[in-house]
């Protein structure tokens, strides 16, 4: 085989999302790959010197230099790939190459009193800063996109589902706007982690001596520096061992996913064809049945949400890091980390289009409603019925015309109807599902007042 040839395969075997529909070819599957994790690290190793030369512990020139030198481009990312497996981490072959390309003159100043865990820290967090970025739009677009269904959809009634079951009405509006709720919530949270996002600087067992042997005379002075240039915050202690940042951000991320997946769920539900009360506005097709148009997005959604918990899960288990650098933990956190990124960013990205695209049924919610004959308001008949009858009589009646419904096939209100006791009640109107759906409307409103 020639060397061609193994690069052409090489190539066949990269990480193009093949088995990750959901998130390839997204903005966030860009912005996590390997090529964005090398300028990255990049920037993080450019970052640093320009900190240390604005502070006088390295010149100026070699601060220009190293930036000079960190373009990606000149940097083969999958070499740096198979030699960290020598050191267990990419920063050791990246500062090899790094100190290479800048020259005898300057090279000493690459990397100088870090260690590889400051960089590869300060890089996800890059990492993470940019893929969030489109995930907060794709949260924004989503949201705009069910704001309008609730309000357009603010009195349509529905069948209330409890337990799969048919329960009381409720409307689309405020199944629209709970979803939108959920959304808001998500972007509160990755907002909060996004603004916090820290940069890494703490040497080889966070005590930052090498830096004080370079010259440094102030530790925060030079971690804020550090911050600035890579557009982090400067975190008060080195977080080697410390990781709330990565625990916040998992949390954030599978709550994401999750609240995405319960809109899926949803749809998937409503969408089903003996229900049909929603669809989504470009189905998937069948490799096998024409006839079909799956709900492919809320599939997606769902899928994601089964993965990312244990995702996060992983990432929560490596807070119980060891010592001053872990074995393992630190180590544990990219892949999960990146996956979860790129399902979070895959999900937003699904949600909005199915948000934006969704068609709405509202004549088969209306017919959904008279399935059970008027059943579903049988709570409303015990509240109005109990007054006059009493509370055990009521409940006894509603029992039997529950039987005689589903018995003789004949709706409730008519046979109440037939009931001596109930001659001058508007029975009508007690057994329309679509007036019985409480404060659905009121809440909906309250709901979108929400900014």
């Amino acid at each position: 085989m020639t060397p061609d040839d193994r690069d052409r395969d090489r190539d066949r075997d990269s990480d193009t999302g093949l088995l990750g529909p959901g998130w390839a070819g997204s903005p966030v599957a860009h912005a996590t790959g390997d090529s964005a994790y090398l300028r990255a690290l990049l920037d993080a190793e450019a970052a640093l010197t320009r900190a240390q030369a604005g502070l006088d512990l390295a010149p100026a020139e070699a601060a220009d230099a190293v930036t000079r030198a960190a373009d990606p481009a000149r940097f083969d990312v999958r070499s740096l790939a198979e030699r960290a497996r020598a050191g267990g981490n990419p920063v050791i072959p990246l500062v090899a190459d790094l100190t290479a390309a800048v020259g005898e003159s300057y090279g000493p100043y690459v990397h100088r009193g870090a260690t590889s865990q400051d960089i590869l820290d300060t890089a996800t967090m890059l990492v993470t800063a940019r893929a969030l970025e489109p995930v907060l739009a794709d949260l924004a677009r989503t949201e705009r996109a069910l704001a309008r269904l609730a309000a357009a959809h603010r009195d349509t009634p529905m069948p209330g589902r409890t337990l799969t079951q048919h329960a009381v009405p409720t409307t689309f509006g405020l199944k629209a706007a709970g979803w939108r709720s959920l959304v808001l919530d998500a972007r509160d949270r990755v907002t909060r982690v996004r603004a916090a996002l820290p940069a890494q600087l703490g040497g080889a067992a966070g005590t930052m001596a090498a830096f004080e042997a370079y010259g440094a005379q102030d530790a925060t002075a030079l971690t804020e520096a550090y911050a600035r240039e890579v557009g982090l915050v400067a975190p008060p202690l080195p977080w080697h061992t410390l990781r709330t940042p990565v625990a916040d951000l998992a949390g954030a991320l599978a709550f994401t996913t999750g609240a995405l997946g319960k809109i899926g769920e949803d749809v998937l539900t409503l969408s089903r064809t003996e229900v049909g009360e929603v669809a989504e506005g470009s189905g998937g097709g069948s490799s096998a049945m024409p006839h079909k148009a799956n709900p492919v997005r809320s599939t997606l959604l769902v899928a994601a949400a089964r993965r990312a918990p244990q995702l996060a899960a992983t990432l929560y288990g490596c807070v119980a890091a060891g010592d001053e650098r872990p074995a393992g933990a630190w180590h544990a956190e990219w892949e999960p980390l990146r996956e979860l990124l790129r399902l979070a960013g895959g999900a937003v990205r699904d949600a909005a289009e199915l948000a934006e695209g969704l068609r709405v049924n509202a004549g088969a919610m209306r017919r959904n409603l008279d399935l059970t004959r008027g059943l579903i308001v049988s709570e409303r008949l015990s509240a109005a019925l109990a007054p006059r009858l009493g509370r055990a009589r009521a409940k006894e009646l509603l029992t039997d015309l529950a039987r005689r419904t589903h018995a003789e096939d004949r709706p409730l209100g008519e046979l109440l109807a037939e009931e001596p006791e109930l001659k001058d009640l508007d029975l009508t109107a007690l057994a329309d599902p679509a007036r019985y759906t409480g404060f659905a409307g009121a809440l909906t409103d309250r709901a979108l007042e929400r900014r």
